[in-house]
This record gives C-alpha cells, sequence and structure tokens, in this order.
C-alpha cells in the first residue's frame, strides 16, 4: 500500500475554487488551501450561523470570497467564468437530515439542481482540469446491515436529503461521462460523520452537546444506539487535497469512500460517553419521548480502496478527535487568534506525514 502525500509543492500557485466556502467543511478547506500556497477562490451562501468558523478564523483575508446561489445558474457561471481554477472542489449543500423533512423542495433545488449549474457552468470553464464533489456516506441505499458499503453499491435514500445526495452521485457520473471527460477528471467523495472544532451547525452531535453543557443542560439526542463512522474532519479533508491531485495528473477518476477504521464506528452514545470523559462533570443526555424522522441506525463505510490506491488512512482517534475539538473551542472562548490557532492544528495533522 502507497503512503499518502499532501504534496504542498503540488499546490503552491494552483487557482482552486472552492464552493461551500463558508461552512464547515468547506472553510476548513479554503484554510488549508491558502495554507498550501493556493490562489483560492471561494462562492457560497452567507455563512449558516452565528458565530461560524468562517468568520472567527478570518477565512475570507486569504482568498477571493464571493457570495452567490448555487440555484441562479448565471451566477455559478460568471463565478467559474472570473476565476478560472483549475481544481474545483464542490461541498456547497443542504446538509442537514432533519432539515430535509422540513423543506424537500428546498433540499433537491440546493443539492440536485445547484450540482447541475455547477456542471454546466464547468462545461462551459475550459480551465477547469479536475473536479471533487463531495457528497456523503448516506447516499447508499441504506439496508441496515452491518457490513460497510463500498463504493460500488447502489445509491438510494429513503429520507429527502440522503436521496439528494445519491442523485448527486448519479448525475455527476453522467456528467462525467457525457460531458467532461477527457478533459475534466471527476471524482465523487463520500465521507463518513465528521467532528471538528469552529462547527456550530444545528442537529449535529457535538456542536449541540457543547451548547447545552455550557450551559449546564442536559444534551436531548434522538437515536442513542444509531451507529455512525465518525471522523476528524482534517482526516476527511486531506483524502480530498490527495484526490484531486491525483485527478490532475490523470488519475483516480471515479466514486470513493473516505471513513474511519472499525474504532470510529461507534453509537452516538458510545462517542458521547468519550466526550464526556474529556469534557468533565455536567455533561449529561436523554432521549425524548415522542416520535422523530426516520434516521438510518447502522452505517459504515468501507474505505479500502481509497487506503489502497490513495494511501489515505485516518490519522486521528476519536479521543484525539475530540480533545482536538475542545481545544479548539476553549481557544475561542478565550479570545485567541482563531486564524492562527486553525492554522497551527493543521500544521499539527500535517506533521503525521513527515
Amino acid at each position: 500500500m502507497k503512503a499518502m502525500k499532501l504534496r504542498p509543492d503540488f499546490w503552491r500557485g494552483r487557482r482552486v475554487l472552492v464552493t461551500g466556502h463558508t461552512g464547515f467543511k468547506g472553510g476548513w478547506l479554503a484554510l488549508w488551501l491558502q495554507s498550501l500556497g493556493a490562489e483560492v477562490h471561494g462562492f457560497s451562501l452567507s455563512p449558516p450561523s452565528t458565530p461560524s468558523f468562517f468568520d472567527t478564523a478570518g477565512i475570507a483575508d486569504g482568498m477571493t470570497h464571493i457570495l452567490g446561489n448555487l440555484r441562479d445558474a448565471e451566477q455559478v457561471k460568471t463565478a467559474l467564468w472570473d476565476a478560472q481554477p483549475e481544481i474545483v472542489f464542490h461541498l456547497a449543500a443542504q446538509a442537514l437530515v432533519r432539515h430535509s423533512y422540513l423543506d424537500p423542495t428546498g433540499t433537491f433545488a440546493s443539492n440536485v439542481t445547484g450540482t447541475v449549474h455547477l456542471l454546466e457552468a464547468i462545461r462551459a470553464t475550459p480551465s477547469v482540469r479536475a473536479l471533487v464533489v463531495v457528497t456523503s456516506d448516506k447516499c447508499y441505499e441504506n439496508r441496515e446491515w452491518l457490513w460497510p458499503y463500498r463504493e460500488s453499491e447502489p445509491m438510494g435514500g429513503r429520507d429527502p436529503y440522503s436521496a439528494s445526495k445519491g442523485c448527486v452521485e448519479l448525475l455527476t457520473a453522467a456528467w462525467r461521462d457525457s460531458f467532461l471527460q477527457p478533459d475534466v477528471a471527476v471524482a465523487t467523495a463520500r465521507a463518513g460523520n465528521v467532528i471538528g472544532g469552529g462547527d456550530w451547525g444545528k442537529d449535529r452531535l457535538i456542536p449541540d452537546a457543547l451548547r447545552a453543557w455550557e450551559r449546564g443542560e442536559t444534551l436531548a439526542i434522538r437515536n442513542p444506539l444509531a451507529t455512525r463512522p465518525w471522523q476528524y474532519h482534517l482526516d476527511a479533508l486531506a483524502g480530498y487535497l490527495t484526490l484531486a491531485a491525483g485527478l490532475v495528473d490523470g488519475q483516480h477518476v471515479g466514486a470513493w469512500n473516505f471513513g474511519p477504521t472499525d474504532a470510529g464506528m461507534l453509537s452516538v452514545e458510545k462517542l458521547l460517553q468519550h466526550f464526556a470523559s474529556h469534557w468533565g462533570p455536567g455533561a449529561c443526555w436523554e432521549t425524548p419521548a415522542g416520535e422523530h424522522p426516520h434516521e438510518a441506525m447502522q452505517l459504515r463505510l468501507d474505505s479500502s480502496k481509497a487506503r489502497t490506491l490513495l494511501g489515505w488512512t485516518t490519522h486521528f482517534g476519536i479521543d484525539d478527535s475530540l480533545n482536538a475539538i475542545l481545544s479548539w473551542h476553549r481557544a475561542w472562548r478565550r479570545g485567541d487568534n482563531m486564524r492562527d490557532f486553525s492554522l497551527g492544528q493543521i500544521r499539527h495533522y500535517s506533521e503525521r506525514f513527515e
């Protein structure tokens, strides 16, 4: 198995566009690319929360920051043409399962129609050589079995969010095969449930726990026995960066899973037990009575393809990840310079490749 390298020399001076750069993962990816010397452009809605990682870490300071909506095809086309990127990372999305029940039309408009607008804009932008479309581990037809899903498993989705991500996988493959290859190398990336510092998203377990425990409240959880592939956000982003570099070199077209080892496959309750041990006294939770929208109970990813062909692996275990999250959060509470602190976490993580 080959060893993964982040190849900083590859990224220096590369023109890169990130959609969703005001979000949690998109903001961290934009910051990492800046630290590698890339010329970063971003296209996104306003930050999805207040506070946000984008604002607290000063992500806009080192890039071209464009506010826009993927639902507007002309806005997307103009942003691509103005940026003239060589590499595009597509992370913009409506990313919450429960919200997709409240707004299924908007979820499909953002995730499916928005992706079509981006693919069409890429067709009209000859500078683009590589595209990484980030979907979700929930794109698979979930059979509630214990075995991890491989890239060849059928797409599906019982809830609107999961179904929209399955659709994005199918339409991306269609545009790749019908219109984009061989000029643009295209891959999709299916990560697990990423966790990291600077996430203030609603209906996300770690941010919800931080909010509740800081107020001295009991955290309400929906499905304590639901098992998910929890992983540190920088592990997933390292996979995206490695994948994109390979695409430019003419390799790695297709679908890729980026999930944790078996040690990262934990139930919601087990993850909270780990987090509570780092938090200290006052960390408690309960499951309120009543019905909740359907969510899968079992979800696992087989990432052997990425391990074998990309040399990718997870470098942070659960406790490393939770400790890093609390360190970030406490630094923010102290009023530290969070751009510098976040860059420090990226440097610390990157040292594991040296």
